[in-house]
This record gives structure tokens, sequence and C-alpha cells, in this order.
């Protein structure tokens, strides 16, 4: 479990680094959970409803998850 926390850790460090690039677009990311090597995020505000949603969330985020921690297989954006 103390894994589980330590990898939640560095996602919402990495989420909070991310926020003012996509505030400044008029957007925003809310973490929802770590699960099974799989992140779950809600994209808010500009960010729901933008052509380049699945790019950010699957190559940006992405990416810059990996980096940080290299058993995240992806990002899934949840619809609440």
């Amino acid at each position: 479990m103390a894994e589980k926390d330590n990898v939640e850790t560095k996602i919402i460090e990495m989420i909070e680094k991310m926020r003012p690039y996509l505030n400044m677009d008029g957007g925003d990311i809310v973490y929802i959970k770590y699960e099974d090597n799989y992140v779950y995020v809600k994209m808010t505000g500009a960010c729901s409803n933008c052509a380049f949603q699945d790019n950010t969330v699957n190559e940006g985020l992405l990416q810059m998850f990996q980096s940080e921690v290299p058993e995240i297989k992806g990002i899934i954006n949840v619809d609440l």
C-alpha cells in the first residue's frame, strides 16, 4: 500500500505542475484515482471539449507521468 501512496503522491505533484499550463487555456484537470497502473483523471473547463484533449492526455500527460513513474500503462479521462 505504501508504494501505491508514493505513486499517487508523484502523480498529484505532476498534475500540480501541469495545472498552470491548462489554466492558461481555460482548462483544468482533476485527479480521480490510480488503479492497476492506470491514472484516472477528469479534464474540465475548456479542456473538457477541446479538440486536442486526447493529445494532451495520451501524449503530453502520459509521457510526463511515465518519465517519473514508468509502470503507468495509461491515462483514462473519465466523464463524471
